[in-house]
């Protein structure tokens, strides 16, 4: 199956496997990580579940055969915001500022980390902090120094975009129309506005490292150059991110990188999720819509979240609304039911259903995959054939039906199930997973019988009582025609 991504750089869908120097044996990807200073916010879990998706993507189609998938994910922790929290850190408690800086981002990275496990995320393969590479970057930026693409001015070390004839190019927008529209810091030491910084000097009391040019630190652009190369050589498969880092932070990595590899590119495909706003909005602080993914996971369950995402196709804008996690909510439950009501398929053995793989294999086209999801839920009559599938099995054991050599007809239920658990569990969902209620399911099922008995009895006052007790405690009561439901209050 050939998969098909947008690339950025080319404004088309690219055929990873057609791309020159490509292997497959040994398929690699960066992704930009976060910056640990605070909880990571719902705009921030975009793209480590839609990499996590094309993750899993990658190793369904090349590990199968011996290859190997190299998922390198950063963390930066070398950054003027950690710095100024830092500064206030080592204040407040009479510590060092480099030792409040350790103690910042090392929790901050864990919290992130817990988070996005939470969201249903497997781990990268290598999770590099840019602290770690230091070394590496200055080694970089003295090449860049050396073959006449960057400058020493002040105590900084700049790139020189003028050195670059196609910089630019990611962005599809040339020097001068950049400039034009740019917010850039205007120093006096600066050959062009657009020239950035690749190390800076710090003072006493920033965190710093020694360099060729005085203690200081590097610029954020080049740590991600470094790591990369560093971990995945010089050119790799696919780099992704948010769309919001194409520039000039996605640029600058190209810029830097083709630089010192004698023009070789950095990255094959590039790849950027779109943005997502809240509720119609852009979510900001100030609009008191700023959401983070730990306040979330205190209200709804982490794959709710998951599925939530990936509606949307990652290239589009996505609205982040009550109402869609509600409505994905209710999607998950109706699959979970059909699974439980569905016989128990032990040793069914199918291959992952094509459908499903191929609208991934286009561009990561979840939404498309996840109306398949909805043909194999709503095929075969689950609920109807439940009896009739057991009696089949009867007492030989799935697997050991006669006339079955561990294949079961494309008819059949169980198969119907097997395809869509093995779907789900590729896009990084088990729908039989459930929120564990605040209160024992025993003691709710006693407490709605007693308020079901209260209410026969015409104890309205009873049974409100009952139903506020159970609301205290996090569970809301719903009467309806087939009687009295219950869920976790949000």
């Amino acid at each position: 199956m050939t998969l098909r991504l947008y690339n950025t750089l080319t404004r088309r869908k690219d055929a990873l496997e057609e791309l020159p120097g490509f292997d497959p044996n040994n398929v690699r990807m960066y992704v930009c990580g976060p910056t640990v200073y605070d909880y990571a916010h719902i705009g921030n879990a975009r793209p480590v579940i839609v990499f996590d998706v094309l993750y899993r993507l990658l190793k369904h189609l090349y590990e199968k055969d011996g290859g190997k998938v190299t998922y390198v994910r950063n963390i930066t922790d070398i950054d003027d915001k950690i710095n100024a929290r830092a500064a206030e850190t080592a204040a407040a408690k009479g510590i060092p500022v480099e030792q409040a800086r350790a103690e910042i981002t090392a929790a901050t990275a864990q919290q992130y980390m817990d988070d996005v496990a939470a969201l249903g995320c497997l781990p990268p393969d290598e999770t590099p902090r840019a602290t770690e590479y230091v070394g590496q970057m200055i080694a970089m930026i003295e090449r860049l120094v050396a073959a006449g693409n960057a400058y020493v001015a002040e105590g900084h070390v700049l790139f020189d975009v003028s050195s670059k004839s196609d910089y630019g190019k990611l962005a599809r927008r040339s020097l001068d129309e950049m400039m034009a529209g740019a917010r850039v810091e205007v120093a006096p030491y600066k050959k062009n506005p657009m020239d950035f910084v690749l190390w800076k000097p710090s003072d006493a009391t920033t965190p710093g490292w020694p360099s060729p040019w005085g203690r200081g630190r590097p610029g954020w652009h080049i740590e991600c150059s470094a790591m990369g190369e560093a971990l995945l050589g010089e050119t790799f498969d696919i780099h992704g991110g948010g769309i919001d880092l194409m520039f000039p932070h996605h640029e600058n990595e190209i810029a830097q990188s083709e630089s010192v590899h004698h023009g070789h590119p950095l990255a094959r495909i590039w790849m950027h999720n779109g943005f997502l706003q809240v509720e119609g909005e852009k979510m900001a602080k100030s609009l008191g819509n700023f959401i983070t993914i730990r306040d979330l996971l205190k209200d709804w369950p982490g794959e709710v979240l998951r599925f939530n995402m990936l509606r949307t196709h990652y290239r589009q804008p996505i609205d982040w609304t009550e109402q869609s996690l509600q409505e994905s909510e209710r999607i998950l439950a109706r699959w979970r039911n059909r699974l439980l009501s569905a016989p128990a398929y032990d040793g069914c053995k199918v291959d992952m259903d094509e459908a499903f793989c191929a609208h991934l294999s286009d561009d990561l086209n979840t939404p498309a995959a996840i109306s398949r999801l909805h043909e194999l839920f709503n095929a075969g009559h689950w609920a109807d054939t439940t009896a009739k599938a057991n009696e089949q099995i009867g007492s030989f054991g799935f697997g050991n039906v006669p006339g079955v050599t561990g294949f079961i007809d494309e008819s059949d239920v169980l198969v119907n199930k097997a395809k869509a658990v093995a779907a789900l569990a590729l896009i990084g969902i088990d729908p039989l997973v459930e929120r564990e209620p605040p209160v024992a399911m025993e003691e709710i099922d006693a407490q709605v019988a007693a308020r079901n008995a209260a209410r026969k009895a015409k104890d309205f006052k009873e049974a409100d009582r009952i139903r506020d007790e159970l609301l205290a405690k996090g569970i809301v009561l719903k009467d309806g025609p087939a009687g009295t439901t219950w869920e976790v209050k949000r």
